[in-house]
């Protein structure tokens, strides 16, 4: 699974964007409230990635944080909202205020959102509604700190010539302060025997 992807943003349209990682464009569908806080093209940016899949292709889905993919991941598991639908419903609210609708079993709203009508709406606050506090709620933004924090010992890492492999093999175990990029590094570099 790709989980992020990080270059720069070669192309923007209403439907998402085209990342350039390392020379390959990645055509990333995306909401609208994902779009408005990208940086302008030929910026480089970071977008966690949902990859979907089936028979006939795969398709990749990009969000700004974890906490957004999080919620997408949720509303796609139940039946009746495919990947376009769960976008679209992120493109109508934020992750916070989906959720909060849920909770509170706003059926009104949850069906307001295009693709979806008032059995789907149902459907996803009945299967939903008990889930989302545990699996998403606590992910606030301190965990993407922490993400951003290891995706720069990462990248520092691959800089300095070593492999993907031996930077994934270097950083796992790490259970330090995963927001200090340079302590992940120094753990990393001793593992790597470099430091």
């Amino acid at each position: 699974m790709i989980s992020y992807l990080r270059g720069q943003i070669a192309l923007r349209d209403a439907q998402g964007i085209v990342i350039d990682v390392g020379g390959v464009g990645y055509r990333v569908g995306m909401s609208t409230q994902s779009l408005s806080t990208l940086d302008p093209l030929g910026d480089e940016t970071t977008v966690y990635t949902h990859l979907q899949v089936r028979d006939d292709g795969m398709s990749l889905f990009g969000f700004c944080d974890e906490r957004e993919r999080a919620l997408f991941e949720k509303l796609i598991t139940v039946s009746g909202v495919g990947p376009k639908v769960a976008l679209s419903a992120l493109s109508t609210f934020s992750a916070d205020a989906l959720m909060k609708a849920i909770a509170s079993e706003d059926i009104g709203a949850v069906s307001s959102i295009s693709g979806i009508g008032k059995k789907t709406a149902q459907r996803i606050v009945l299967e939903l509604k008990g889930t989302l506090d545990s699996a998403i709620g606590d992910m606030g933004h301190g965990d993407a700190l922490r993400e951003a924090g290891m995706i720069q010992a990462s990248e520092a890492l691959l800089g300095m010539g070593f492999s993907a492999a031996e930077t994934d093999l270097a950083l796992k175990g790490y259970d330090g302060d995963t927001s200090d990029t340079s302590a992940a590094l120094r753990y990393a570099l001793r593992r790597l025997g470099a430091g």
